[in-house]
């Protein structure tokens, strides 16, 4: 069903997936033919992986003027399945996939109202210093929230 390489399972990683954002697709978001452009879904990935991250109690303490870290996107990708088209509802999901020292490899799936999936993702997230631009080891707690359900990377 789905070629992306970093799905191996297409059923059991659909099923993993437990956070969901929203979605519909605005006119805007749309070109002119009324099907999702290309470069929007990884605005809603970005939107997903934001209230995920902050469900999950990290976006709290990145965003405090004191904190010493913050996140940044290594890399990002976007498989599309089918066409979206305007007025369509989403679902967009996020998971953490694998869990590194300082990185985390994050997953997307883009679910249309019938159950079929629209485009699926996936991107590194680092926490950096703020001070140094290096990587940031996980904080225990933190590695405990990320790695709920999942394999992991060290």
């Amino acid at each position: 069903m789905v070629k992306a390489n970093y799905i191996d399972d297409f059923h059991k990683w659909q099923d993993e997936f437990k956070y969901f954002l929203p979605i519909r697709v605005r006119f805007s978001e749309t070109d002119m033919f009324g099907h999702l452009n290309n470069t929007v879904p990884f605005v809603y990935f970005e939107e997903a992986r934001t209230e995920y991250l902050k469900s999950i109690g990290f976006m709290d303490e990145w965003v405090k003027p004191e904190s010493k870290t913050f996140p940044v996107v290594a890399d990002l990708q976007c498989d599309f399945l089918q066409q979206i088209f305007f007025g369509e509802n989403l679902k967009i999901y996020v998971k953490a996939a694998t869990v590194g020292n300082s990185s985390v490899d994050l997953h997307y799936m883009g679910k249309k109202e019938d159950g079929s999936v629209g485009f699926v993702g996936r991107g590194t997230l680092v926490q950096i210093s703020k001070e140094a631009g290096k990587g940031v080891p996980w904080t225990e707690e933190m590695r405990n929230l990320l790695v709920q359900h999942i394999d992991v990377k060290i």
